[in-house]
């Protein structure tokens, strides 16, 4: 038979597991955590300069159109060569927005219709087996 004193060193050794188990799994968590804040703000680091970079393309494509606009108005008047530029640029944004529009049609609705017919049929299958 076990002794009393063997029976309290078994639960002092489960409570010793048990605290281990609970301090261990504490620390888990915190270092999760930790790695997860340094995660987000290195995505907030990105974030902010992709923004940033967005900024100074858009800036630096007016630079660049205006540039170009200078350049046609070496042999044509100002007024002409900005229309040029103004009518290339309604031109480009004419046809990505029927492009775009093609493209939502082709999407919408966002509904797996190959999903759903398989579905059907699997199921229409099943209940054809069972009669």
């Amino acid at each position: 038979m076990p002794t009393q004193e063997a029976e309290q060193g078994v639960g002092t050794a489960a409570k010793n597991v048990a605290e281990h188990a609970s301090t261990l799994a504490r620390l888990e968590l915190e270092l999760a955590l930790l790695e997860v804040k340094r995660k987000v703000a290195a995505l907030g680091v990105g974030i902010g300069m992709s923004i940033a970079a967005g900024i100074f393309g858009l800036f630096a494509l007016g630079f660049g159109l205006a540039a170009g606009a200078a350049a046609l108005a070496l042999v044509l008047p100002m007024w002409a060569s900005l229309l040029i530029v103004f009518g290339v640029l309604v031109l480009i944004s004419a046809i990505l927005l029927f492009v775009g529009l093609g493209a939502i049609k082709k999407g919408a609705p966002p509904v797996p219709e190959q999903a759903i017919q398989e579905a059907k049929l699997t199921t229409e299958a099943i209940r054809n087996g069972r009669s």
